[in-house]
């Protein structure tokens, strides 16, 4: 049974001294801390406050190697043409801190704060993952199951590919279901006509994209298919009988606590008040303010990076075994699993850095980039969310940082083995 999460916790402060401003103003505050994170053996026990570690992450990295290394989060931005960013960082299974920086919207000059939404774009898929889970969890369908089993309103041909094995919902959200596609999602212009999910699937002369068709048998290779991703939206709503976008809200956004976020398209005009614009390679305007996407699952969620962060907090918090999630431990876990052909699990990538396990998805829509990462079993990770074309070379600098900073295992030396005398 879905069960509703509180965010009523106060973020725990960490056990280390506040430097003063004037510290922080001469630069010496980056060295001290970036000397302890290197230098200490217990370094994931004396993390810096949340301000010191935003200041640390805000500022240019001058022990750090990498082309951004040497500029401050607002040059960064400067120099990448980014005019917005929000970030949410987790810690200890809490958001530890969150910041808007920059301006949302190049023609009003609105800044971005921590209520500034985004398109998360693709980071749309695992959070519509979830949604699955939630049905197969309550028993609606199994995660096994032939997906023409759980359709109404439309049939899947396999072409001869499904003759001895079926499409099911774990094959299309982890893109090993042998479904071709061959594009991402352009989105249309507001105002346009919009496709309905089946004219997607068919191609229809209202849909801007090709066919969704059976290249492969279903398992034998890993081809990222946001038309798949398309399908298994389909499933949903037709195994529900519901709109996907309520769905979601029902089963996933509300129960999380997901206030600023939404699977509407277009947005409504209530959010659109502090949503961010869509900038170019430049950081300027493109016209439109945002794109339209119909394929809600893969494309269409907007939010923010707190909000996002609740949602992979509350997949870590399910895995360690927490029984106030939405999912329980036994179902997130079939999230956070390799299914055995690529590295993506059920809505999410899998991959191991350094000595842990993380994961993670970007996101790449028309004007916006984002990033979610997370640590699988130790409760740390950070979401990005940009207003523009070259957000994800300023998200991965980001990542990058912050792993430094929260001395995260991806950046931690081997534990040595050793003997007794």
């Amino acid at each position: 049974m879905t069960r509703r999460l509180m965010w009523a916790r106060p973020v725990r402060a960490f056990a280390v001294r506040r430097l003063s401003g004037a510290l922080l103003a001469a630069g010496l505050l980056a060295g001290w801390v970036f000397g302890a994170l290197l230098a200490s053996p217990i370094a994931a026990q004396t993390l810096p406050s949340p301000d010191d570690a935003r200041a640390l992450i805000e500022g240019p990295q001058s022990d750090a190697d990498g082309e951004w290394a040497g500029h401050s989060l607002r040059e960064l931005m400067t120099a990448l043409g980014v005019p917005g960013v929000g970030i949410a960082v987790i810690s200890d299974y809490e958001v530890a801190w969150a910041h808007g920086y920059g301006v949302a919207d190049v023609e009003t000059g609105a800044p971005v704060d921590v209520e500034t939404m985004f398109q998360a774009a693709s980071i749309s898929k695992p959070v519509a993952a979830m949604g699955t889970m939630v049905a197969v969890q309550e028993g609606v369908f199994g995660l096994d199951d032939d997906v023409n089993d759980i359709l109404t309103s439309w049939r899947l041909d396999g072409d001869g590919f499904t003759d001895e094995r079926p499409v099911t919902p774990r094959m299309l959200t982890s893109h090993t279901s042998g479904l071709g596609d061959g594009f991402g999602f352009p989105g249309y212009d507001p105002g346009t006509p919009l496709p309905t999910t089946v004219q997607i699937l068919e191609g229809h002369d209202r849909s801007n994209v090709g066919v969704v068709f059976m290249e492969r048998p279903p398992m034998t290779a890993y081809e990222y298919s946001g038309g798949g991703v398309t399908l298994m939206e389909l499933a949903l709503s037709d195994a529900r009988g519901r709109p996907f976008e309520a769905v979601m809200d029902d089963d996933v956004l509300g129960p999380l606590g997901m206030t600023r976020s939404s699977y509407r398209q277009p947005i409504s005009a209530e959010h659109d008040r502090n949503a961010a614009r869509a900038h170019g390679r430049e950081g300027e305007s493109m016209g439109a303010k945002w794109h339209v996407y119909p394929e809600r699952a893969a494309a269409g969620l907007w939010t923010t990076p707190t909000d996002l962060a609740r949602f992979a907090i509350d997949v870590q918090r399910a895995y360690r075994g927490d029984d106030d999630t939405v999912l329980t431990q036994q179902h997130v876990q079939e999230m956070l699993s390799p299914v055995g052909v690529g590295d993506f699990a059920v809505g999410f990538t899998m991959q191991k850095r350094g000595q842990g396990w993380y994961f993670s998805h970007g996101g790449s829509n028309w004007g916006f980039r984002a990033f979610l990462i997370a640590h699988k079993a130790a409760g740390y990770g950070v979401v990005i969310m940009t207003n523009a074309s070259r957000g994800s070379e300023l998200a991965q600098e980001v990542v990058r940082r912050v792993e430094r900073v929260y001395a995260w295992d991806s950046v931690a030396d081997p534990v040595q083995r050793g003997y007794r005398r």
